[in-house]
């Protein structure tokens, strides 16, 4: 950050910044993309592997990986696609159970985690959009790894209308929360798995 950079766009940084998310999900900076705006920034969140083997242990959870990235775009003259001048760009994968693959209802139900994190978290948000997706993969051959794999990726962007970051970083964890299959803080998860 350097002084030359606008003010919103410092305070938006900050905000994001500053944001805490539950101590199993970790948040840090990473390299944001240098050609999608004029000013950018990016967090990068991943559930820590000692908590994923800790739940592994106590219920029927297999190895499961889930991380994300939420990218901040902004330019001061701002886009008409965006309405307004500050976008967030969200990416979550997660690995899910073969029943989850097959649900045919996983991807209104990924959304609505997305949908209902953001109203619940603020209320200053415009243009919501984006893609859900389940994928199948089969390795064949001599290729390390499970027969099938199965993923969700969530692709998500919403206008911000104000810099105040913090509550968008925070329902970002939350659907990052869902996706891994997190229990909610302060329950122990025994039994078998269940998304939010």
């Amino acid at each position: 950050m350097t002084s030359t950079e606008p003010a919103p766009f410092r305070e938006a940084v900050a905000t994001m910044a500053a944001a805490t998310a539950r101590p199993e999900i970790e948040l840090a900076p990473i390299r944001p993309p240098q050609r999608l705006a004029p000013y950018s920034y990016a967090l990068g969140a991943e559930i820590k592997q000692l908590e994923l083997d800790a739940l592994a242990a106590q219920s029927e959870l297999s190895d499961q990986d889930a991380f994300g990235r939420l990218i901040l775009l902004y330019d001061p003259e701002g886009s008409e696609a965006w309405d307004g001048t500050m976008r967030l760009v969200a990416y979550i994968q997660a690995d899910l159970d073969a029943s989850e693959a097959m649900d045919p209802l996983m991807p209104e139900v990924v959304w609505s985690w997305l949908v209902e994190a953001l109203e619940a978290r603020t209320s200053e948000v415009t243009a919501l959009g984006g893609t859900v997706t389940a994928t199948t993969s089969v390795r064949y051959g001599d290729i390390a790894g499970p027969e099938r794999a199965h993923q969700l990726e969530l692709r998500a962007s919403w206008t911000a209308t104000s810099p105040e970051l913090g509550g968008h970083v925070q329902a970002f964890c939350d659907v990052l929360e869902h996706a891994s299959g997190l229990p909610p803080v302060g329950v122990t998860k025994l039994g078998t798995r269940s998304r939010g």
